[in-house]
């Protein structure tokens, strides 16, 4: 009984020890503590060595996650199990959690560095005056192909992906948004459209696509267009910047019946524990040379102008991933639809996709 006694006050002294030294982590490192910064981004979406030069620059222990769409980033937050002091959702994310007040306003005079952003993706609709956003990078949805393997043909419409040549030869990209997006647009439909004569046409005719569809697919896209296991890709211009560089016998059009031009915005969630690390990382990346530094890794396009400056030439010239005003002007931004609209949106793409098995 004594040996039991004393295995017992054993247990409790290692117990009491590991909940001190447990505390005392928690404390000096933080989970979510003045010096720990948790961040929450799309995966692949930051040049990790501006992490490492972060926390060497401000001392903080900086807990990096990832997610996989807007839905899922949101609800995570919603739940509030993890706190999160930045997050970087796209454009119509942004309009929801600021009506679902999720969201805590910018601090501009902790942002110096926010001189350098242009003004033209400043104060958009999805955030006027950009109370609670700061732009990160941004982009287009268009079409990625390889002359080679189409005998030379050019693609420059989301019409000419129906073309009988074309079969099992083009990817997507698995989100409902863009494929249903590219369905309206090719009738010449806005992509925000919630019509539901005009959405069960561009269903009807994406089931038509079908036969030309080899694969609906997530990262993957980039290394199966990159090794020439398809001729044609519907993906996010930063991806096609990716592709392209590891084979440069492809190119990537923006479809002249129009398509998306969306934004990703940093912001900082209304359960952030470090508030003054937030702002700090935000103005830290929004240095210009980090953020060429991080437009060059990740293969977006940055909003920051003086950014462009420390790019390639060839790089910061090049329209199809730094398209002109007259170009975007005809690019769409995805408006927030609604839960219940969104929901009809996701289940149009999911009979799609099951249309063709």
């Amino acid at each position: 009984m004594k040996q039991l006694m004393r295995v017992f006050i054993a247990i409790l002294l290692i117990s009491g020890a590991l909940i001190l030294l447990v505390d005392k982590l928690n404390s000096s490192e933080g989970y979510g503590g003045k010096n720990t910064l948790t961040i929450y981004n799309w995966g692949d979406y930051i040049d990790p060595d501006l992490i490492k030069e972060f926390e060497k620059e401000s001392g903080m222990k900086v807990i990096y996650q990832t997610f996989d769409s807007n839905e899922a980033m949101m609800t995570k937050i919603q739940q509030g199990g993890t706190t999160y002091d930045v997050a970087v959702p796209s454009e119509y994310a942004i309009e929801k959690m600021n009506g679902e007040h999720l969201l805590l306003p910018i601090d501009k005079s902790k942002l110096p560095n926010l001189k350098y952003i242009n003004p033209k993706f400043m104060d958009l609709s999805f955030d006027p005056d950009n109370k609670y956003s700061v732009p990160y990078f941004w982009g287009t949805v268009g079409i990625v192909y390889n002359p080679d393997m189409l005998g030379g043909k050019k693609i420059t419409s989301w019409n000419d992906l129906w073309d009988k040549d074309l079969k099992n030869q083009i990817l997507l990209v698995d989100g409902a948004r863009e494929v249903m997006g590219m369905g309206l647009n090719s009738l010449h439909y806005s992509l925000n459209d919630t019509n539901e004569k005009h959405l069960q046409e561009a269903k009807h005719k994406l089931d038509k696509l079908t036969p030309n569809i080899k694969a609906i697919v997530g990262d993957e896209i980039k290394m199966l267009l990159a090794n020439e296991e398809a001729a044609v890709g519907v993906v996010w211009s930063g991806d096609a910047a990716e592709i392209m560089y590891e084979n440069d016998k492809l190119d990537y059009v923006l479809p002249k019946e129009g398509t998306n031009l969306w934004f990703d915005n940093m912001v900082i969630p209304k359960t952030a524990k470090n508030v003054k690390g937030a702002h700090e990382f935000i103005n830290f990346m929004l240095d210009p040379k980090h953020a060429a530094q991080n437009a060059d890794y990740v293969g977006y396009s940055t909003p920051n102008a003086k950014a462009l400056t420390y790019l390639p030439k060839d790089v910061s010239s090049d329209t199809r991933f730094y398209p002109t005003d007259d170009m975007t002007d005809k690019l769409e931004v995805y408006e927030n639809l609604g839960k219940k609209m969104l929901a009809h949106y996701n289940e149009l793409f999911l009979e799609f996709k099951m249309h063709g098995k």
